[in-house]
């Protein structure tokens, strides 16, 4: 009988070495996409079917804001969950028991790896 497939995490983030460090701390735990250029996002969750995107908000051109709509706008990719990371606030403004920007789910670039895990985690099962 095959072993079940990880669940595949796709990462949006014009920062390369956030893509790296994400795929390093991931890796072991769940399969990893990535772009570092968010108009791809589209044809890229289209093709991988992710369990997860993770999203960055501060991005050149389109912002983590425009992706989340542009998802939002496609009934195949609407259900997507997406979780924001974002370095523009500290991990104590995102305190909470549900810390959301622009409805959707977000947690700091700046918090521990294990918050970060749990997160993804709660919104991969």
């Amino acid at each position: 009988m095959p072993e079940p497939r990880a669940p595949l995490v796709l990462v949006v983030d014009d920062d390369e070495a956030v893509i790296d460090y994400l795929r390093a701390s991931f890796g072991a735990r769940y399969d990893i996409a990535s772009t570092s250029a968010p108009e791809n996002v589209l044809a890229l969750a289209r093709e991988v079917a992710p369990s997860l995107i993770l999203c960055d908000i501060d991005m050149p051109g389109m912002d983590g804001g425009d992706v989340s709509k542009a998802l939002y706008g496609e009934a195949g990719l609407r259900e997507i969950p997406l979780l924001f990371i974002t370095g523009l606030v500290s991990a104590d403004d995102l305190k909470g028991s549900s810390p959301q920007i622009g409805g959707r789910p977000a947690i700091s670039k700046h918090a521990p790896l294990e918050a970060l895990l749990k997160k993804v985690e709660s919104l991969t099962r």
